[in-house]
């Protein structure tokens, strides 16, 4: 599982299972985001029918399986983000970004795993793999 993290210095390729920094990217891949009508958004990522907000407010993920016609609350014991990422062939997949630490998601948000790595400001993710 590869990310490509943008960061004040640039983006920066992140292995997520090995927790290792790869190099130097080119450019976070394009992706459209998902329009949501929730009050202080600051990200979204979607892959099908699931779509992450990232709120400025605590907790800081909105998480919906039907394409935003509901939502529930994920992300407590996380930090204020700044960036999300699902992927494509697996949206229970999900990569977020905190100013300076990435946690990664295999089960839809439910439990996240902090890389141990720390990088630079994060502005933006991507999955890339």
């Amino acid at each position: 599982m590869i990310a490509a993290v943008d960061t004040v210095e640039g983006v920066i390729l992140v292995d997520v299972e090995e927790d290792a920094v790869l190099g130097p990217g080119t450019e976070i891949p394009a992706a459209v985001a998902p329009k949501v009508d929730l009050p202080r958004v600051v990200a979204t990522a979607g892959a099908g029918a699931t779509v992450v907000a990232v709120l400025d407010r605590r907790p800081p993920l909105a998480i919906s399986n039907d394409a935003g016609a509901t939502w529930r609350e994920a992300g407590g014991g996380l930090p204020a983000g700044f960036g999300i990422a699902v992927a494509e062939d697996d949206p229970d997949r999900m990569l977020y970004a905190g100013r300076s630490r990435l946690y990664v998601s295999t089960n839809g948000g439910v439990f996240w795993r902090a890389l141990a790595l720390e990088l630079p400001d994060i502005s933006a993710v991507a999955w890339i793999d």
